[in-house]
């Protein structure tokens, strides 16, 4: 069998030092080249990239498939030479939902705990306990976007007994221990979210969606935690809704300009959480079993 040949190609990763030895070893029907690899363009029926450049695709005439390295791919539809109608597929791992659940959790108690507070308490060394509302039921948790991710992170807040709303277009399928709000229920699903997660995907709809206006609409002293795509929340209104004291603090995990440049604001403030891209890092083992178990299907009869 002549073997499937894909070009990995990113503007921003070094890809291939890592995934083409993994489709060497677990996905042998499939060989993975850079650019510079091959032969012939018209041969390559697949490209592996996470932010490719603006004429990546224009070499490779005859692609069946692409495949983003991260859960979001709106860098490579914003990608001006991708072929019309070349289907893109997502990173498909369901430990990245785990891992995705396992992060927000830690997120959601860190601001309803105020463990902020503890450590600058320690710094004083200054023995305080908090001997009220820390039971969560007293802390509503708001999930905004409600897909593979959503509903791992929804599971996992509810198996601690946090009630839990989520937010998307359409009505999912039941979930106990979660209230359902849909397009035209978002401001009553923000009222009653003391903590908010973002795990929206980046859709014309859904750049800069959180902004001044819909801060304003959370409960006083909520906390954001945002891990959603970079470019969804307003930053400079973030830092304002803090230091305004009607946001209590935040999270954030992606950003409109990544890296995050030095002298942003989040670098200093004391009530914003960054960490760098890293709620959620596909196994690359099982983004190859992925590609592998798409292109099979693609391939003629």
């Amino acid at each position: 069998m002549t073997r499937i040949l894909g070009v990995v190609s990113d503007s921003r990763l070094e890809l291939g030092e890592r995934y083409i030895p993994l489709f060497e070893k677990v996905a042998p029907e499939l060989e993975l080249r850079r650019p510079d690899e091959i032969a012939n363009p018209a041969e390559v029926q697949f490209m592996f990239t996470f932010l490719p450049a603006a004429d990546a695709f224009t070499p490779y005439p005859n692609l069946r498939a692409v495949f983003g390295a991260g859960a979001g791919v709106d860098a490579i539809e914003a990608c001006p030479s991708l072929p019309k109608g070349l289907p893109i597929f997502r990173v498909e791992d369901p430990d990245q939902a785990q891992q995705m659940a396992g992060f927000s959790v830690f997120h959601v108690l860190w601001h309803h705990r105020e463990m902020a507070s503890w450590f600058e308490a320690r710094g004083r060394q200054d023995y305080q306990r908090k001997l009220y509302g820390i039971s969560p039921l007293e802390k509503r948790i708001g999930v905004m976007g409600f897909g593979h991710m959503g509903q791992a992170i929804a599971r996992g807040l509810t198996a601690l007994g946090y009630p839990v709303a989520s937010y998307s277009r359409r009505a999912p399928e039941p979930m106990p221990g979660v209230t359902h709000y849909t397009a035209d229920g978002l401001d009553d699903f923000l009222a009653q979210s003391e903590i908010l997660i973002n795990v929206l995907p980046l859709t014309a709809q859904t750049q800069g969606m959180i902004g001044a206006e819909l801060m304003a609409k959370l409960p006083q002293g909520a906390a954001i935690i945002h891990i959603g795509r970079g470019g969804q929340v307003d930053e400079t209104a973030l830092v304002e809704a803090i230091d305004s004291g009607h946001l209590s603090g935040a999270s954030v995990d992606v950003f409109e300009t990544e890296p995050l440049p030095q002298g942003h604001p989040f670098w200093t403030h004391p009530k914003i959480f960054i960490t760098p891209h890293v709620a959620s890092i596909p196994v690359p083992e099982n983004v190859v079993r992925a590609i592998r178990a798409r292109m099979l299907d693609l391939q003629p009869a």
